[in-house]
C-alpha cells in the first residue's frame, strides 16, 4: 500500500486547529485582529488594499494634489475654500487628539483656536504696538497654547465623561465673555470687545516665513501663497503626531480611551496622559489660530462661536474618531459640502443625488429600487397634473434658478405661487413620515417611501431652498445621521470590539 493509499487517521479537531495564545496573553488581546469588524464583499476588498498603502505614500500624494489645485482653478474663490478646508484639517486633528485618543469630551475645543488668534494678534499688531516677527510669534503662540491646554487639563483628573464636558464648556463661555467684553479688562482695551482686534500685520509687517512677505492678498484676490504655508503646517501636524500615536504616549492614549480604570491598574499615569492629550490639542488649535488670524488680518469674537465647535466634531465624528486619515476626510467633505449648498442650484444637484445614492445604498439593482423611483416618479406627475388642472397657481410659483433640472422639475415638483400655512405644515408631515418609515418593514416600507420621498422634494423645493443657511446644516445633520447608522465608527474609523 502506497503513502497515498493510506487512509487519513481521525485526527481530533482540537489538534488541527491553531495554538492558542501564549501563557500569560489574553485570548482576546491575542486575536483581535481576527475580531476586527471590518468591511465585506468587493468594498472591504478595497478597503484591505487601500490601508496596505504606507501613510506617508498617501500623505504625499494629498499634499501634492492639494499643492496643484492653484494651477487647474484660478478662481479666488476657489482658493480660499481650499486654504479654509486646510484649516479645518488641522483643527480636526487637534481635536482627534483630545477626542479620538485620549477618549476625552473636550467643547472647550474652540477657545484654544481663538486664543491662538487672538494671541498672535496682540503680539502682531497696533493693539499694544507689538510688532514681533513670525519666526517668533508662532511659537510662542504654540507654547502658551499648549500651556493653556494644560491648565484646563487640570481638572480632568478626577472628571470623565458628562462632567468633564460640563467644565470645558464653561471654559469655552469664558472664553466668549472675556472677549467680547475684553475692551474694558482690568481698565484696558485688551480684545478689542465685539469690535475685535483689525490691522493684525496686514501692511505693517505681514506674516513672514524665510525672509519672504506674505500679504493677505495679491492683485486683490486671495494670496494663495498662504494655502501652501497651511498645507506645510498641515503635513508637519500630521507627521508629528503620527510619530505621537505610535510612540508609547500614542499606546497609553488609546488604552485610556477604551478602559481608564484598567489603564490605571496597568501601572500608567493616567492623569498625566489626559494632561498631555489636552496640550496636544490645544497647541494644534492655537497653531490654526494664528494663520487664520494672519491672513484675514483681524479677529473677532462672532467667529469663535458654537457651530463652529459643531462642525469640527461633526468632521471628527463622520471622518472616523481616531483615524487622522478619517478626519481628514471628513473635513473635506464636510466643509466643501457647506460651500456648495450656499447656493441653491448647487444645493438642488447634492440633495437629489444624495437621494438616489442612499436608495441605491439600501436597495442596489433590485425590484424594490424600481418600485421606488419608478412610483415615485409617475406620483410626481400625476399629483403635479391634478394641481395643475385645479389652479394654475399651483404650480407657477418661483424656480429659483435656471437649468436642465429645474426645467424638469417644474413639470413633476408642485411649487405654488403662495404656500401659505402649509410651509409648516407639510414640514412637520415629513418629519412625521420620516420617523413612521423606521416602524414599518418589508414592502410597507416600500410603499410608504414613495409618498415620502415626493413629500421630501415638495419640502425641498418650497421651505428649504428659501433658507439656505438653515438648509446646509440641516442636511449635514441627515447626512451624520445616515452614515452613522451604516457606520457607526464614521468613513474610516475602525470599528471596534465591545466585551460585554
Amino acid at each position: 500500500m502506497t503513502d497515498a493509499e493510506r487512509p487519513t487517521p481521525n485526527v481530533p479537531d482540537s489538534l488541527t486547529e491553531p495554538a492558542g495564545p501564549a501563557v500569560g496573553q489574553d485570548e482576546w488581546v491575542a486575536r483581535h485582529a481576527e475580531r476586527r469588524l471590518l468591511r465585506g464583499g468587493r468594498l472591504g476588498a478595497v478597503e484591505e488594499r487601500l490601508r496596505a498603502a504606507p501613510w506617508w505614500a498617501w500623505l504625499t500624494v494629498f499634499v501634492c494634489l492639494a499643492a496643484l489645485l492653484p494651477v487647474g482653478f484660478s478662481s479666488g474663490y476657489v482658493r480660499r475654500v481650499a486654504f479654509d478646508t486646510v484649516l479645518y484639517m488641522l483643527l480636526a486633528l487637534g481635536l482627534n487628539v483630545v477626542v479620538g485618543w485620549g477618549g476625552l469630551l473636550d467643547l472647550g475645543y474652540i477657545a484654544f483656536y481663538g486664543l491662538g488668534a487672538y494671541c498672535y494678534a496682540l503680539l502682531s499688531s497696533n493693539q499694544f504696538d507689538v510688532h514681533l516677527p513670525t519666526v517668533a510669534t508662532v511659537p510662542i503662540v504654540v507654547v502658551v497654547g499648549a500651556v493653556a491646554g494644560w491648565l484646563i487639563g487640570l481638572p480632568s483628573w478626577r472628571l470623565s465623561g458628562d462632567y468633564l464636558a460640563i467644565v470645558t464648556l464653561f471654559f469655552f463661555q469664558i472664553f466668549i465673555v472675556v472677549v467680547t467684553n475684553g475692551d474694558h479688562l482690568f481698565g484696558h482695551n485688551v480684545t478689542g470687545g465685539s469690535n475685535g482686534i483689525g490691522g493684525v500685520d496686514a501692511n505693517v509687517r505681514p506674516f513672514n516665513l524665510f525672509g519672504h512677505d506674505l500679504p493677505v492678498a495679491h492683485s486683490g484676490s486671495f494670496n494663495v501663497a498662504y494655502l501652501y504655508v497651511v498645507l506645510a503646517f498641515f503635513a508637519v501636524v500630521f507627521v508629528l503626531l503620527r510619530f505621537v500615536n505610535e510612540s508609547r504616549i500614542g499606546r497609553a492614549w488609546r488604552s485610556l480611551r477604551e478602559d481608564p480604570l484598567a489603564a490605571e491598574l496597568m501601572g500608567m499615569p493616567v492623569n498625566w496622559l489626559k494632561l498631555l492629550a489636552f496640550s496636544f490639542g490645544a497647541a494644534v488649535a492655537a497653531l490654526s489660530g494664528t494663520i487664520f488670524a494672519a491672513l484675514n488680518a483681524g479677529v473677532f469674537p462672532t467667529t469663535f462661536a458654537f457651530p463652529l465647535l459643531i462642525t469640527v466634531y461633526t468632521m471628527v465624528i463622520l471622518g472616523g474618531s481616531g483615524s487622522q486619515a478619517g478626519v481628514i476626510v471628513g473635513a473635506i467633505v464636510v466643509n466643501v459640502l457647506l460651500e456648495l449648498l450656499r447656493d441653491a442650484g448647487n444645493a438642488r444637484y447634492v440633495f437629489y443625488a444624495l437621494i438616489v445614492l442612499a436608495l441605491f445604498g439600501v436597495y442596489r439593482l433590485s425590484v424594490r429600487l424600481a418600485v421606488v423611483l419608478g412610483g415615485t416618479i409617475a406620483l410626481g406627475f400625476v399629483v403635479h397634473g391634478i394641481a395643475s388642472a385645479i389652479a394654475k397657481s399651483n404650480v407657477d410659483g418661483p424656480a429659483n434658478g435656471e437649468n436642465w433640472l429645474i426645467d424638469g422639475l417644474r413639470h413633476w415638483v408642485i411649487v405654488p405661487r403662495d404656500l401659505g400655512p402649509w410651509k409648516q405644515i407639510t414640514y412637520v408631515a415629513l418629519i412625521g413620515v420620516i420617523l413612521l418609515l423606521t416602524l414599518v418593514r418589508g414592502w410597507w416600507r416600500v410603499a410608504l417611501l414613495v409618498p415620502t420621498l415626493y413629500l421630501a422634494a415638495f419640502v425641498w423645493e418650497n421651505v428649504m431652498l428659501t433658507a439656505p443657511e438653515a438648509t446646509r446644516f440641516i442636511i449635514l445633520g441627515a447626512i451624520l445621521v445616515s452614515v452613522m447608522i451604516a457606520r457607526p465608527s464614521g468613513i474610516l474609523g475602525e470599528r471596534r470590539v465591545e466585551i460585554v
